[in-house]
């Protein structure tokens, strides 16, 4: 690159005009790039607002479906689902999460019906079902204990390949959950149930609106999750558990949160060269849309620049809420 000196190379030429612009385009960002997460709650006919999430709802499944249709229409490829569980069945032991008759399992069964097609994608974690609002089960001391908890999102896993989930997504950042995971599917003749394993999870203050969403703030109070998922300052501990993720059995790997952790997903990219996403969080999106509101960002462009972003990062694809509305905008001619 040095070699190249002004006058003779003017970088300038090439950015002129719009044909040579899009000629010269490094990433390009589709509607097949976009995952779109859902919020699923109890009943018919209902839709609820979440307040920090502006444009965001909690939707039965009957309305859940009509609007998983349309995402499909738009192309795009998947949607991930996240429960709202009602309070009493909130439990110590999140004995729910793994309820074939469950929200999120009858959720899948009706979706895989109405839209075969479709993606379903399953958070596999507790903390919608603990009456804590921790990821996992704890001991005597209020400490997350691993093994333990490893057991219930087995069975929780298994629950949603069984009902027709194509994959299931552990969130939980336990140590050695994707092997157990893993091998109980093959023991179950589920060798085909992919799992994208969320193996960067930061202890990020981003995830705030999503607790609203999920009804897990109020349970989980002023504590935190600092002691499973990651410290924001960690890149090199990134490496090791995305690698350890892959050993075990992950098909994909997951970066949470997304813009404010771009180098991360760039290095596992760049190093590891294997199916990698990202997950534009609650807290992005409720940023973004404060200053839509506000007048203070131009709403459209900066959408598609901020999901640009991802892709030139290196992510392969990006869960994000503006998912059905960068699909509109990307089909605009």
């Amino acid at each position: 690159m040095n070699s190249r000196r002004f006058p003779a190379t003017r970088l300038r030429r090439m950015r002129r005009d719009d044909f040579s612009r899009r000629l010269m385009r490094e990433n390009q960002l589709t509607s097949a790039d976009l995952i779109w997460p859902v919020f699923v709650l109890e009943g018919e006919g209902q839709r609820e607002v979440v307040a920090s999430m502006p444009g965001v709802e909690r939707l039965s499944l009957d309305l859940l479906i009509e609007e998983a249709r349309e995402a499909w229409q738009l192309g795009i490829p998947a949607i991930a689902l996240f429960p709202v569980v009602d309070s009493d069945r909130k439990s110590e032991l999140a004995e729910e999460s793994f309820n074939a008759s469950g929200l999120i399992q009858r959720s899948v069964r009706a979706l895989k019906e109405a839209l075969p097609e479709l993606g379903i994608i399953t958070d596999v974690a507790l903390d919608p079902y603990t009456s804590h609002g921790q990821d996992g089960i704890l001991d005597e001391n209020g400490y997350v204990t691993n093994d333990r908890t490893v057991e219930t999102l087995i069975k929780q896993a298994l629950s949603h390949a069984e009902a027709g989930a194509d994959v299931v997504a552990p969130s939980d950042m336990m140590d050695g959950r994707i092997g157990a995971i893993r091998q109980v599917l093959e023991q179950e003749g589920l060798q085909n149930t992919r799992i994208m394993a969320y193996s960067a999870k930061y202890a990020s203050r981003y995830y705030g609106p999503f607790r609203d969403a999920v009804g897990s703030a109020t349970n989980l109070g002023k504590a935190d999750k600092s002691t499973y998922q990651m410290d924001p300052a960690n890149g090199e501990e990134a490496l090791h558990e995305v690698a350890m993720d892959l050993a075990e059995g992950a098909d994909m790997v997951m970066v949470k949160p997304g813009m404010p952790y771009l180098d991360v997903v760039r290095r596992v990219k760049d190093e590891l060269r294997v199916p990698t996403y990202a997950y534009q969080v609650s807290g992005e999106y409720a940023m973004h849309m404060a200053a839509f509101d506000n007048g203070w960002l131009d709403a459209d462009s900066t959408i598609l620049e901020s999901l640009m972003c991802f892709k030139r990062a290196g992510a392969d694809g990006v869960l994000t809420y503006f998912a059905k509305r960068a699909a509109r905008l990307l089909a605009t001619p």
